[in-house]
């Protein structure tokens, strides 16, 4: 396996396949088709996409919109509300659970504690969560305060993720983050006292400005909070962040450390967490007790459940069909607002064997795959029919083979997602991702 050391423009998180650039308005019929159809039995999953930040990140991917005023807060809340009762009355839907909620960003937590209360008062007149096993919320530490914490345990969140990403204010200034590192401290005794049952902290390797010495603290003091999970990110450059920009219009270097770098900053994580009890869940994340703390939605998502987007330029996946929202402000606004009707962007209906691949790439970032699943569910067994790619990763050291089961080796979990567009058909290999 052979692959650049160097950070470069372009380099991605893979989230899902066949990759996001393939799909097509020409196929929001698809998407209509599978909305109209009847209720399956998978699991269902519901993800609200909160757009709002005080700052946008540097190294930022995702569509976030700055220094909103409180009509615009409202005036998307409502909207929101509005996609909501309209995807709740689709066929698809039918007396179907919701197994898992993830309310994601942007900045969950920009709103108040009033407009929180008033979304989730709304959204609950459509659907019903209240039997979900997980619902997570993510925070920006700088946009906590006693009194929001108190509301998300009162409006039922079970699973708080706060993105800390590194302790240092220097290097948080750098990278365009809003908070600081005393709001942390702030922000984690409100959490602590509201007794939130699973907590996880973000940090990201590979930050503008880190340095040895910076990561060993930033894992030092991650340990002394003691949260239940923690999730390391090494940092990626795709087209549409600020530092992509500027690597690309001005013709620098990349600032962001190279790969062999940050794989040695992961590989130094594991190390000190597992010294300490935490369990390896993921190529990116620790947890404290695996008899505690489990993730339905990676887990759920991972194994091809459905799940509804909400939210503009939000992803989704409903009976077979990929989708994503509309991903400007106005026109998402008013499809929902004026013209009363899903704000549906574009979409794609994979392929039986496409859904193989997606399922088996991400479950591999588990750090196992039990093959006769793939099996049984797919008719496939994936080692003899991608023998030369799983050859090529035993003989790299990625991972092993033994009987039933495929296993990433500590090597393998730091390099985790260059593993796996190997496995892609040959019409996306080397398509861009987004």
């Amino acid at each position: 396996m052979t692959e650049s050391t160097e950070t470069t423009v372009g380099s991605y998180f893979i989230s899902n396949y066949p990759p996001f650039s393939q799909w097509s308005s020409d196929e929001l019929g698809e998407i209509k088709t599978a909305f109209a159809s009847a209720p399956n039995d998978s699991p269902l999953g519901l993800y609200l996409h909160i757009p709002f930040c005080r700052k946008r990140c540097k190294f930022c991917y995702f569509k976030v919109f700055t220094d909103n005023k409180a009509s615009d807060i409202e005036t998307y809340v409502s909207a929101l509300s509005q996609e909501i009762e309209l995807v709740s009355q689709q066929p698809f839907m039918g007396d179907r659970p919701i197994r898992f909620v993830y309310f994601g960003g942007g900045t969950p937590s920009y709103l108040s504690p009033k407009q929180l209360t008033s979304l989730v008062d709304r959204l609950r007149e459509n659907i019903d969560w209240s039997a979900a096993e997980e619902v997570t919320f993510e925070c920006e530490p700088g946009t906590l305060s006693e009194t929001k914490i108190k509301t998300l345990k009162e409006l039922g969140i079970s699973r708080l993720s706060l993105g800390i990403e590194n302790f240092s204010d220097d290097i948080l200034s750098e990278n365009g983050r809003a908070h600081l590192s005393g709001e942390v401290y702030k922000a984690w005794d409100w959490i602590t006292a509201a007794d939130f049952y699973n907590v996880n902290i973000d940090l990201i390797s590979g930050m503008v400005g880190e340095t040895w010495d910076n990561w060993k603290e930033n894992i030092r003091k991650t340990i002394e909070l003691d949260p239940e999970s923690v999730t390391i990110y090494q940092m990626e450059l795709p087209f549409n962040t600020v530092y992509s920009s500027d690597i690309l219009g001005n013709k620098i270097e990349t600032p962001v450390a190279d790969w062999e770098t940050k794989r040695a900053w992961l590989d130094y994580a594991f190390d000190e967490l597992l010294a300490v009890g935490y369990h390896i869940s993921s190529a990116y994340t620790l947890i404290k007790d695996p008899e505690k703390v489990s993730f339905s939605y990676r887990d759920n998502l991972w194994s091809g459940s459905d799940l509804l987007a909400t939210g503009i330029a939000s992803f989704g996946h409903v009976a077979g069909v990929h989708y994503q929202n509309l991903p400007e402000w106005d026109d998402y606004i008013s499809a929902l607002l004026e013209r009363k009707e899903l704000p549906l962007g574009r979409a794609m209906r994979p392929t039986k064997n496409q859904n193989l691949i997606r399922e088996m790439i991400l479950q591999l970032k588990r750090g196992y795959l039990d093959i006769s699943y793939f099996e049984t569910k797919y008719g496939v067994h994936i080692v003899e029919h991608w023998q030369q790619q799983w050859q090529q990763h035993v003989d790299d050291q990625m991972l092993t083979i033994q009987g039933d089961r495929i296993e990433l080796t500590r090597k393998g979990f730091l390099h985790a997602d260059a593993l796996l567009p190997i496995f892609f058909e040959e019409e996306h290999q080397g398509v861009r991702y987004t």
